[in-house]
């Protein structure tokens, strides 16, 4: 799990969880959702049209995976996973280092 530092992520309190297309399965209905793109147009972040809340998003780090707000899953403590921090103000010079 990552904690990355740039202002979106910090101000939405997101923690990373990289899931391959292959092992993430969306249980809502996804019309529910309602989707937000930024700056280069190649991440496409999913929000909850009711509720606001951002609880995953296809990353431009990894284009064939979902990265999950692990603060967004029932029944999972975060003390689960360890905790990486990750330099995100400084995303271009150090997206090489995500896993």
């Amino acid at each position: 799990m990552s904690e990355c530092n740039c202002s979106m992520c910090r101000k939405k309190g997101y923690l990373h969880l990289i899931v391959p297309k292959g092992d993430f399965e969306l249980l809502a209905d996804p019309n529910a959702l309602s989707t937000y793109t930024f700056n280069t147009g190649v991440a496409k972040h999913y929000f909850c049209r009711v509720c606001g809340v951002h609880s995953f998003y296809i990353p431009r780090s990894h284009p064939d995976g979902f990265s999950v707000n692990a603060r967004c899953l029932d029944e999972v403590e975060l003390d689960w996973f360890d905790r990486e921090a990750f330099d995100g103000k400084n995303w271009e010079a150090n997206v090489h280092t995500i896993r």
